[in-house]
C-alpha cells in the first residue's frame, strides 16, 4: 500500500481510507493508496512550513548537491519507475522512461542554474547610495500536477522550487499518485531535510483546496483543465497568493504548400498521437493548403493506420486512454463531429479482440470536413482523434487557428522563413514550432495565452516566480 511522504516519514491518511489505483490497460488493481484529506494537507504545509525555516538559508551550492545526489538515486531506479509509470498511467513503458528522463534532464537544469542565478548591484542618483536587488525565496509551494504527464509536470515545479529555497507540498493527479510518492521518497533519501519536500494524495476537493486556500502556501503552480485552473485563481487570489496557471489547450499545425511534407507527416503522427493524444500541449487541429492537402492526407492516414495500439507493458506506440470516462468523452466528441458531416478517414472506432476487452482502447482517428461548431472544435480533445481542414494560403489558416479560446501552441511546416516568421508573430499562442515536433524544452519559458493559462513554467523565467524581488537602499557616507 502506497502511503503519503510528509515531514521526511512515510505516513497513512488521518482519515484511515484508501482507494484503488487500477490499470487503464487491463483494470487490474496496481495498488492502494491513502485518501488525504485537509488534515493530511494542513499537516503536509505545517511540515514544510517549519522546514523553511532553516532551508531558505542554506547555500544554494548545498541545495544543489542534494538535488544532484537524489537525480542519481532516481537514475538508478529508472527501469522500476517506468513500469509503474506504465502500470498507473497507460503509457508504454519506453514513453514512460522517456518522461523520467525528461524529469531528470529539467531537475538537472535547475540544480544547475540555481548556483548562477543572482540578483543585481544598482547605481543610484545620489553617489552616496546605491542599490541592491536581492532573490529571496518565497515559503512553502503547491504543486499540483496532472494524470497525463505526472512525472514531467511535477519536475517543473519541484525543481525550480527547491533549487530557489523554498518548501513544496506536492499533490498528485488522484489517478496517478504512485510513481511521484516513489521518487519524492527517493529525493528525500537522497538528503533533503525533513518537510522541504512532502507528497499528500487524495481528491482535489479536499487536499487541493486546503493547498490553494491555506495562508502558510505563498505560491501555487497548477497544471490541469482550463475551468479547474479558474477557480485555482480565484481562491489564490483572495490570499494574494503567487501563481503559473499551464491548463488546456487546442494547438494547430500548418502545412504550407512548400512544406516537406515526410517532416510534416511526422511531427503530425507525433504531436497528435503520442501519450495516446492526452496533451495539453498536442496538435489538435491540423491546417493543410489546398495545393498538397490530397498528398499529405493520403501519407497521414497510411501512417496512423499502421499505429500499433495495446497494453503499454508490450512493444506498442499507443496504449489506452487513461480513464473509461476519458474515452467516452472523445468517443462523443467524433461522434458529434461525424453527426454534423465530418468524413472518417480512419478510426472512429475501438480495437477488436480479447486483449483489449478490459482496457480504455480507441483506434487513432482522422476526420475531415469538420463543423467549426462541432465539440471537435470547441472542446478540447484529450485524446487520439485529430480533425485535418483545406486552407487558401497562410492568412486563412491563421485566421483559423486564431479562432479559439486556448492559446498554449502553435506549429508550422515552411520551407520559406519568411512565412514562419509571419506565422510566428501573428499565431496567438505562447509557444510557436517551426519545422519542429511539439517539446517543452527546459530551457525555454513555456506557458500559454488565453484560456490557456497565466505565467511561464520552463527555462530561467520560471525560476523568477520562485522568488521574491526585494530592493535595498544602502547609504554610503
Amino acid at each position: 500500500m502506497a502511503k503519503m511522504f510528509i515531514g521526511g516519514q512515510s505516513v497513512e491518511s488521518v482519515s484511515n481510507q484508501t482507494y484503488e489505483v487500477r490499470n487503464p490497460a487491463t483494470g487490474e488493481l496496481v495498488d492502494l493508496v491513502q485518501k488525504g484529506n485537509r488534515e493530511d494537507a494542513k499537516r503536509a504545509i505545517d511540515a514544510a512550513d517549519d522546514a523553511f525555516k532553516k532551508w531558505r538559508w542554506t547555500s544554494v551550492e548545498e541545495r544543489a548537491n542534494i538535488l544532484f545526489k537524489g537525480i542519481e538515486a532516481v537514475r538508478a531506479n529508472i527501469g522500476e519507475l517506468g513500469k509503474l509509470l506504465c502500470a498507473e498511467q497507460g503509457k508504454p513503458v519506453k514513453q514512460a522512461e522517456t518522461e523520467i528522463e525528461h524529469f531528470l534532464h529539467g531537475m538537472t537544469f535547475y540544480a544547475r542554474l540555481g548556483p548562477n542565478y543572482r540578483g543585481s548591484y544598482v547605481p543610484l542618483p545620489d553617489t552616496t547610495m546605491y542599490g541592491m536587488v536581492l532573490k529571496q525565496p518565497m515559503g512553502v509551494c503547491a504543486a499540483i500536477s496532472p494524470w497525463n504527464f505526472p512525472i514531467t509536470l511535477m519536475g517543473t515545479k519541484v525543481g525550480p522550487a527547491l533549487i530557489a529555497g523554498n518548501t513544496v507540498v506536492h499533490k498528485p493527479a488522484s489517478t496517478t499518485p504512485l510513481t511521484a510518492t516513489r521518487i519524492i521518497e527517493l529525493l528525500n533519501g537522497a538528503g533533503l531535510p525533513p518537510g522541504v519536500l512532502n507528497i499528500v494524495t487524495g481528491p482535489g476537493g479536499t487536499v487541493g483546496e486546503e493547498l490553494i486556500s491555506n495562508p502558510k502556501v505563498r505560491r501555487v503552480a497548477f497544471t490541469g483543465q482550463s475551468d479547474t485552473g479558474q477557480r485555482v485563481a480565484e481562491i489564490s487570489g483572495r490570499g494574494m497568493k503567487r501563481i503559473t496557471l499551464e491548463l488546456g489547450g487546442s494547438d494547430p499545425l500548418i502545412v504550407c504548400d512548400d512544406a516537406d511534407l515526410k517532416r510534416a507527416e511526422f511531427t503530425a503522427w507525433v504531436g497528435r498521437f503520442f501519450n495516446c493524444g492526452q496533451a495539453c500541449l498536442a496538435i489538435k487541429r491540423l491546417y493543410v493548403f489546398d495545393a498538397v492537402y490530397d498528398e499529405f492526407v493520403n501519407r497521414l492516414v497510411g501512417r496512423v493506420q499502421k499505429i500499433k495500439v495495446g497494453n503499454g507493458a508490450q512493444d506498442v506506440f499507443m496504449g489506452p486512454l487513461h480513464t473509461a470516462e476519458q474515452r467516452a468523452e472523445v468517443e462523443n466528441q467524433v461522434a458529434d463531429a461525424v453527426n454534423k458531416g465530418a468524413r472518417v478517414l480512419t478510426g472512429a472506432n475501438r480495437p477488436q479482440g480479447a486483449e483489449f476487452e478490459k482496457g480504455n482502447f480507441i483506434n487513432p482517428t482522422l476526420l475531415a470536413d469538420v463543423a467549426p461548431d462541432s465539440k471537435m472544435v470547441t472542446e478540447e480533445v484529450f485524446g487520439p482523434a485529430l480533425p485535418i481542414w483545406r486552407v487558401k494560403d497562410l492568412d486563412h489558416a491563421i485566421e483559423l487557428a486564431n479562432a479559439s479560446m486556448w492559446g498554449l501552441g502553435a506549429s508550422i511546416i515552411t520551407r520559406d522563413l519568411s512565412k514562419a516568421r509571419y506565422a510566428a508573430e501573428r499565431l496567438e499562442a505562447g509557444n510557436v514550432w517551426i519545422n519542429s515536433l511539439h517539446i517543452g524544452y527546459d530551457e525555454m519559458p513555456f506557458g500559454g495565452t488565453k484560456m490557456s493559462g497565466i505565467g511561464r513554467e520552463h527555462g530561467p523565467e520560471a525560476l523568477e516566480y520562485y522568488l521574491e524581488t526585494k530592493g535595498v537602499v544602502i547609504a554610503t557616507g
